[in-house]
């Protein structure tokens, strides 16, 4: 397998493993805010959520920015509770909804899960001098796996509201009040 393979899988393992659920989560929250049928503005909300994270994972393992491990990890579920609420307060404002507010949320929120990310990566990598194309091999793995359990996602809700006639403003907020329930707890945990 090449490097490139590799680092490839590594980062499409990362995202779609049950460990990382606390990523899957706030994915699940990002598309909760959304209709199906606005999927080219969530695609763009997903992509400045990996430029966030593609940031910071890069400027940690090259360790331009060190941030602890626990601050971290308390921050990447207030990243998906903050979107929760945000998703329930603004359910019926559809068309009224700030697109700038939502694409600075996902790139800023981006940044903090990217630290998360950068944990592994560093440690997989060790005492590696070459990074770039590792970090670009993982960051492609980790996105291409995002968009996978966004397209899963995409098909329950379409399966919940249209098959089980489940309205979608009702699946919005279950979703979104799902995710603010266990975000919350998660926080909770790692104080």
């Amino acid at each position: 397998m090449t490097d490139f393979a590799l680092w490839f899988t590594e980062g499409l393992r990362h995202i779609a493993d049950v460990k990382a659920y606390d990523h899957i989560l706030f994915l699940v929250v990002l598309f909760s805010g959304f209709e199906v049928k606005e999927w080219k503005r969530l695609l763009l909300l997903i992509t400045a959520f990996t430029v966030g994270h593609s940031i910071t994972l890069a400027l940690s393992v090259l360790e331009f920015v060190k941030i602890k491990t626990s601050l971290v990890e308390f921050l990447i579920p207030c990243t998906i509770f903050i979107t929760a609420l945000y998703n329930i307060f603004t359910l019926n404002k559809h068309g009224k909804k700030n697109r700038l507010l939502n694409f600075s949320m996902a790139l800023f929120f981006g940044l903090i899960h990217g630290l998360g990310f950068s944990v592994l990566l560093r440690s997989l990598l060790g005492k590696a001098t070459q990074i770039t194309g590792p970090l670009f091999s993982f960051n492609l793995g980790i996105e291409v796996g995002q968009l996978l359990i966004v397209a899963i996602i995409c098909v329950i809700t379409i399966l919940f509201t249209k098959l089980f006639k489940i309205q979608s403003k009702k699946w919005q907020f279950f979703l979104s009040a799902a995710a603010f329930g266990v975000a919350f707890i998660m926080a909770l945990e790692r104080i």
